[in-house]
């Protein structure tokens, strides 16, 4: 049976700063030593990020308590407890509208078609889960059934959308609905260590939310599910991994990170080529977790990609940055609404998290009618 993802919706926090903005208030508040500055400058210049959104307020605080950068020039280290009240109080307004203009923006699905809802987020924690939110908030039918994925970072969209697809394959009337919410700048370290600074350089916050069924579409652009494989680079477990601090989540963002992956994608991909007797020429579209600049560009030049094959990826990851789990579905997005030059067009997507993790999926783009 055939599975579609029918459309996509994005949603982010209103605030937003030029990176250059944010650069500059690094170098402020972070460290006065001229080679940390430096490091910073070369970072966020080099990032490929033209501006990011959050939720923290400060420097649009208008006499409201600040968060972190203080108006003395001190910068705060909020506790675990305070970053994760923020999360819950911002997260569960973030998790309903997404889930609201999800369903608003399909025109074949209301609220009372949602049989299933998946939640994804590894950025704070809060129970009863979001689901249960999206669920109240929205009057969806108390016998919904509804799942959470949490703490497994950037890739976790893919086993999200295997989840849905498996659900959709048994009941061939199900209606699932995912969101992915992640709010990552609200763990910012105040570190000189060039790994935290680099995750500080990148991170952002945003949602996606999803609708896929069995339902073949018509009017618009979708995506066909075809098939998902999963692999995990050796040794590189220390490389990229979260762990839970005093202080919030400490994330570790190594700079083997590109290099990892760009060894371990021929491999990781193999599979999926194998079973369709496919070659990396034929496909037309990489959507690509933009996790960052250097990695975005480790694919590509494994694969003699030209620009426009992955150019949703690096037009997200200029306009938002990398809101982890969420950051796949905006590039999905970008990629569904580009106009369709066949009828169906091979598209690889892949995502990169903790382990070092490789989620990838064969997808179909099919154009509507």
């Amino acid at each position: 049976m055939a599975v579609y993802i029918q459309n996509i919706s994005t949603v982010v926090p209103e605030r937003s700063y030029d990176q250059d903005f944010l650069r500059d208030r690094m170098k402020e508040y972070i460290s006065d030593k001229e080679i940390t500055q430096r490091i910073i400058h070369r970072i966020y210049s080099k990032s490929g990020i033209n501006k990011r959104h959050t939720v923290i307020p400060d420097f649009n605080a208008n006499g409201d308590p600040r968060f972190f950068f203080q108006e003395d020039g001190t910068l705060s280290v909020p506790s675990t407890g305070d970053r994760n009240e923020l999360y819950t109080h911002k997260a569960k307004e973030l998790f309903v509208e997404t889930a609201r203009q999800t369903i608003a923006d399909n025109p074949s699905v209301d609220r009372n078609d949602i049989t299933h809802v998946i939640t994804v987020s590894c950025t704070g924690f809060f129970a009863p889960e979001p689901g249960f939110e999206i669920i109240q908030q929205l009057g969806l039918a108390t016998s919904t059934q509804r799942f959470h994925l949490g703490f497994m970072g950037c890739f976790a969209a893919f086993p999200a959308m295997k989840m849905a697809k498996s659900f959709c394959e048994s009941q061939p009337n199900a209606n699932v609905l995912i969101v992915c919410l992640e709010l990552c700048t609200i763990h910012l370290q105040p570190s000189e260590v060039t790994d935290n600074l680099i995750s500080a350089s990148v991170f952002a916050d945003g949602a996606a939310g999803t609708i896929i069924n069995s339902k073949k579409p018509q009017a618009s652009n979708s995506f066909e599910l075809t098939q998902f494989v999963t692999s995990i680079a050796q040794e590189s477990e220390k490389d990229m991994a979260w762990t839970i601090g005093d202080t919030g989540f400490d994330m570790v963002l190594s700079t083997y990170v590109p290099d990892i992956i760009k060894s371990n994608l021929a491999q990781s991909i193999q599979p999926l080529f194998e079973d369709y007797q496919l070659t990396p020429s034929d496909i037309s579209h990489w959507a690509l977790h933009p996790g960052g600049r250097a990695i975005l560009d480790k694919v590509q030049q494994s694969f003699n990609l030209v620009d426009d094959q992955i150019s949703p990826s690096r037009q997200v990851l200029a306009d938002y940055g990398n809101m982890s789990s969420a950051t796949i579905l905006f590039v999905l997005k970008e990629l569904l609404n580009q106009p369709a030059s066949k009828k169906r067009e091979a598209v690889l997507a892949m995502a990169f998290g903790p382990g070092l993790t490789i989620e990838s999926g064969l997808l179909q783009k099919i154009k509507g009618s």
